[in-house]
């Protein structure tokens, strides 16, 4: 046999490298997980790497928000809506190749609803009253009352499938039944997956997936430019965004969300407990201002806790104008003409970092100081979401039609209102569109008129990408990074 000449030789070589590189996919993001157990944790960073990835529900979000099945092929809903009948897909295996069965639906939503349960979202089965498996692909959903959200809430990261045999070791080794199994975890650096060669729907097109984690701002426009990744999903540098639409080697795709950003407040901490003084934080913000300076215009105002996009968005912005003027006569009348101290406390995201200086230097103009901490996001949930030790804190709440939490007085920001309680309990027994839909809008003016927190802006997903790959998601009705139909272009 005639040994090759090395040009033809380098040719072949380049050409299959080329060709490996058209099945793996690296992918950046800004958030590393803080483990990997999506069903016990509130990071959203998990569902970021998991969802619809390796893990999978009974129902799915796609792209657009809708609901469509995942797991549970069909269902059927008893005339009074209290039982759900979910049938799910024959032939479905976990990644360690043990069947995925109703006993496994069963253990995963009666673990989730459980006393000792650690979900972070245990509300969105807290009106589950029994899980029966009467045969290995039917499960049996019986509600305390009827749930018009039930569909949504099953598409949650929170509600995905797990199976007992493996639960012990989830949070650093996940298996799930998705078309990526997990293949390894390199801290503070990388999470690698690979194709499930056993899945049981559309096999993807990629073969492996490496997700990078990047958390400097400076640092993802230099790994991106250099293309060390072929794409960064939630870009953290917005002001670089005009360079990369300007070189054809990249793709930006600037997509909605899911994320109300807020200046959280303590609603039980020293002078935040009073309304007046949190009407004077809100009017001490110039909601713009933070748009542009920590977003570089990428947001849109809102004026309570509800996506704009929502049809149901009531526009509510004007309650909460920027007005320093009356913040000082807030402030004044409710005790503080000399303002206070508290702290506000950041998570790692650009947003919270950026948007936290320009938070206090508005805050400061009305005489609040503001003892900033950055935390990285496990101390952020340590301390914050289940320690409720802040004054203030600026976070993105990424889940869709989340606005349900502020009928949880035990949530980080302590707001109770029996009222609003009782309004969102009976929205969740509510079916018809119409009634549901003024409950909604009922729901964003009663949080706008107590100024729970401060609503700043929705979040803009920008995603940059090399300009061959196909079928990146560009909005985020939930926070995901499918890559399930990501293909290089021919």
């Amino acid at each position: 046999m005639p040994r090759l000449a090395p040009a033809l030789a380098a040719l072949i070589l380049s050409a299959q490298a080329a060709l490996a590189q058209q099945s793996d996919l690296t992918i950046a993001l800004q958030l590393e997980p803080p483990h990997l157990d999506p069903t016990s944790a509130a990071a959203g960073a998990i569902d970021s790497v998991l969802y619809s990835n390796v893990f999978e529900g009974l129902t799915k979000f796609t792209e657009t928000g809708a609901i469509v099945p995942g797991l549970a092929e069909s269902w059927e809903i008893s005339e009074d809506g209290t039982v759900y009948t979910f049938h799910l897909h024959e032939g479905v295996t976990f990644h360690d190749g043990s069947a995925m069965d109703a006993e496994d639906v069963k253990f995963s939503l009666d673990r989730a609803r459980a006393e000792d349960s650690l979900n972070a979202q245990k509300a969105l089965f807290a009106g589950i009253s029994e899980v029966t498996a009467p045969d290995p692909l039917t499960v049996e959903v019986q509600l305390a009352e009827p749930d018009g959200n039930f569909l949504f809430n099953m598409a949650w990261g929170d509600a995905v499938i797990v199976a007992p045999e493996s639960i012990e070791g989830i949070a650093q080794q996940p298996v799930g039944t998705g078309p990526f199994a997990f293949d390894r975890w390199v801290s503070g650096d990388r999470i690698e997956l690979s194709r499930n060669a056993g899945y049981w729907g559309e096999a993807p097109a990629l073969e492996h997936v490496t997700f990078r984690f990047i958390s400097d701002p400076t640092a993802a426009f230099a790994a991106m430019m250099a293309q060390d990744i072929d794409a960064f999903a939630g870009f953290p540098a917005p002001e670089n965004l005009p360079m990369f639409e300007a070189d054809p080697r990249f793709q930006v795709l600037v997509g909605s969300t899911e994320g109300e950003t807020i200046l959280a407040m303590n609603n039980k901490n020293g002078p935040l407990a009073e309304k007046p003084v949190r009407e004077a934080i809100a009017h001490a913000i110039d909601r713009q201002a933070i748009i542009d300076g920590a977003m570089f215009g990428q947001g849109t105002p809102i004026g309570t806790h509800f996506a704009p996009h929502n049809p149901d968005y009531v526009d509510l912005t004007g309650l909460s104008d920027y007005d320093p003027e009356k913040a000082r006569t807030l402030l004044a009348d409710a005790g503080y003409p000399d303002g206070f101290t508290t702290t506000l406390k950041l998570p790692p995201p650009s947003y919270a970092r950026r948007g936290g200086e320009i938070v206090a230097a508005q805050l400061r103009e009305i005489g609040i100081e503001t003892q900033i901490t950055n935390l990285e996001w496990a101390q952020w949930l340590e301390e914050v979401f289940r320690g409720k030790d802040f004054g203030l804190t600026i976070v993105s709440h990424t889940e869709p039609l989340d606005i349900g939490i502020y009928a949880r007085p035990d949530y980080y920001f302590q707001y109770d209102n029996p009222e609003l309680q009782e309004l969102m309990a009976t929205f969740s027994a509510t079916s018809d569109p119409a009634a549901r839909s003024e409950m909604l809008k009922q729901a964003q003016t009663v949080i706008a008129e107590d100024y729970v927190n401060g609503y700043l802006f929705q979040l803009a997903y920008p995603t940059v990408a090399d300009a061959r790959l196909e079928g990146l998601w560009q909005n985020q009705p939930t926070q995901a990074t499918d890559l399930s139909a990501v293909r290089w272009s021919e």
